[in-house]
C-alpha cells in the first residue's frame, strides 16, 4: 500500500517505479493518492489495521517550512510522526523507531535470543549496500559478520534520516569506517561509537576514502573529480548527478555507479517478502498462536506449581502452629 498525498516528482516517480515493479513480480499494489495531507494519519492508521496489507511506504516530503510542502503545526517533524506511526509489521522501508533504534544499535533481529525475525533495513540505505557487495573490493565475504568492511574508509555526503544517516549506521555496523557530512559537520561512525570531526575537511577526506557515495538533491553540486583517488569507488544516490561522469572515469579503476533506484525498489520488495514471512504468513500465525498456547500453557503450570508450593509452606505454618499451641497446652497443666 502506498499513500502519496504530495506533488513531488521525485515522490511520483517512485510510486510509479515500485507499482510496476510489484504487478511485474505478482505482488499486488495500491496506490492511495490523498488530496489533503492532514488525512495521512488517518489513511496510515486504516492501512496498518487491514489485514490484506503486509506492507506500507508513504512517500515524503509531505510536510514542512518550504514552500513546495504543506505546513503543519508539527512542521517537518510531522514526516517524522508519520514514519514513527507505521506499524512495524508493515513497515517497508524500516524507517519506524523500532527499526532505526535497533539499526543505531546494531540490532540485527526482533526476537532475540531466538533470532527468527530479521530486522526490516531502510530500503534506499539497504540498496547502497548491496551494490558494494558486488563492487570489486569493497566487501569481503569471508571474514565473520560485523568484519565485512574492516579497514576501509567511506565518505558519504548526506546525512538525511532517510539515506545518510541509516547507510553511514550499516557500513559501520558492518566494521568501516565512515565519514558522515552534511552541510554543517562531519561526524565519524567507528566500532559503534560516534564522535564529531573538527580536524578534517570535504577534501581531505574524499581523497583518503575508498568509497565515496554522493546524495545531495540539489543540480549545483558538483563533486570535484581531482578529489577522487585511482581504484575508488563513487556511489550517487541524489536524483540528481552529483559529478562529471565523464571525468570521473577517466580516473584509473573507479568504478562508478550513477543511480540506485531500480536496486531501491527491489530491497523494497525484498523487505516486503520479509515482513510477510515475519508476520503474515498464514504458517507464522499458527506458529504464533502455537508458541502463545504453548506459553500459556507453560504459565498455567507455572501457577499451579507456585501455589502446591505456597499451600505446603502454609500447611507446615499452620502444622508447627497447632504443634506449639498443644505443647503450651501441656506444659501449662503440669
Amino acid at each position: 500500500m502506498g499513500l502519496l498525498a504530495n506533488n513531488d516528482p521525485s515522490a511520483k516517480q517512485y510510486a510509479e517505479w515500485t507499482g510496476k515493479a510489484c504487478r511485474a513480480d505478482g505482488l499486488r499494489y495500491e496506490l492511495r493518492q490523498i488530496a489533503d495531507p492532514l488525512d495521512v494519519e488517518a489513511a496510515l492508521d486504516e492501512a496498518n489495521n487491514d489485514p490484506k496489507v503486509h506492507g506500507i511506504i508513504v512517500y515524503y516530503p509531505i510536510f514542512g517550512n518550504g514552500s513546495e510542502n504543506e505546513e503543519s503545526f508539527s512542521g517537518a517533524s510531522q514526516d517524522d510522526y508519520l514514519r514513527d506511526s507505521i506499524s512495524y509489521k508493515c513497515d517497508v522501508e524500516g524507517l519506524c523507531h523500532s527499526y532505526r533504534t535497533n539499526l543505531y544499535k546494531n540490532v540485527r533481529f526482533l526476537d532475540y535470543p531466538s533470532n527468527t525475525q530479521k530486522c526490516v533495513l531502510p530500503c534506499t540505505a539497504l540498496s547502497v549496500v548491496k551494490i558494494l557487495e558486488n563492487c570489486p573490493g569493497c566487501y569481503d565475504k569471508s571474514r565473520t559478520v560485523g568484519k565485512h568492511m574492516e579497514g576501509k574508509i567511506v565518505t558519504v555526503i548526506n546525512r538525511s534520516e532517510i539515506v545518510g544517516r541509516p547507510l553511514a549506521a550499516m557500513l559501520a555496523n558492518d566494521g568501516a569506517e565512515v565519514y558522515s557530512i552534511d552541510i554543517n559537520n562531519v561526524y565519524l561512525f567507528r566500532g559503534g561509537k560516534l564522535q564529531k570531526v573538527h580536524d578534517e575537511t570535504v577534501e581531505s577526506l574524499v581523497k583518503k576514502s575508498k568509497i565515496v557515495i554522493t546524495g545531495v538533491p540539489t543540480k549545483s553540486y558538483r563533486l570535484p573529480t581531482e578529489w577522487i583517488q585511482p581504484h575508488t569507488t563513487v556511489v550517487n544516490v541524489a536524483s540528481f548527478k552529483n559529478v562529471d561522469e565523464e571525468a570521473l572515469l577517466q580516473i584509473e579503476g573507479v568504478t562508478y555507479v550513477p543511480m540506485v533506484g531500480k536496486v531501491t525498489v527491489a530491497m523494497l520488495e525484498r523487505n516486503l517478502m520479509r515482513l510477510y514471512y515475519n508476520f503474515h504468513h498464514p504458517d507464522r500465525r499458527v506458529r504464533l498462536i502455537g508458541q502463545q498456547q504453548q506459553q500459556q500453557g507453560q504459565e498455567e503450570t507455572k501457577n499451579v506449581e507456585v501455589a502446591s508450593h505456597w499451600y505446603g509452606s502454609l500447611m507446615q505454618v499452620y502444622t508447627a502452629c497447632v504443634a506449639t499451641a498443644v505443647l503450651a497446652i501441656l506444659l501449662s497443666k503440669k
